[in-house]
């Protein structure tokens, strides 16, 4: 059990760590202003996904008295890791580069199958 609770909160917090500075950056970099631009997203778009992440990184890393931010927090990072992987690959960029949303991915998969198994 106690590995389960290291391997939780290793990938949750590298997890959060990043989601974190994504939302930095898209609110204070002008890289990430022109990587949305180069998706084809709109700017307002930018702003309510950093602001999404900073809300999602606070309902995995807060305790909760109901899952149900938690849970809503996973299924929301799914589809923006999930959406940024085909942005990336949509947008005429190389699978390599793409495939840092992989990695963001399979952080997230670990973090909500561990945060199951402790709390069976």
């Amino acid at each position: 059990m106690k590995s389960q609770k290291i391997i939780y909160w290793i990938s949750t917090g590298l997890f959060a760590v990043w989601m974190l500075a994504n939302a930095k950056a898209y609110l204070t970099s002008e890289e990430a202003k022109r990587l949305c631009v180069h998706f084809g997203f709109p700017d307002y778009f930018r702003v309510e996904l950093a602001i999404a992440k900073i809300l999602g990184t606070a309902a995995l890393l807060l305790p909760v008295v109901r899952n149900n931010p938690k849970e809503w927090a996973y299924a929301g990072f799914f589809i923006t890791v999930v959406s940024g992987f085909i942005a990336h690959l949509a947008s005429g960029d190389s699978l390599i580069s793409s495939s840092f949303a992989l990695l963001a991915l399979a952080l997230l998969l670990t973090s909500y199958f561990t945060y199951h198994r402790l709390n069976q």
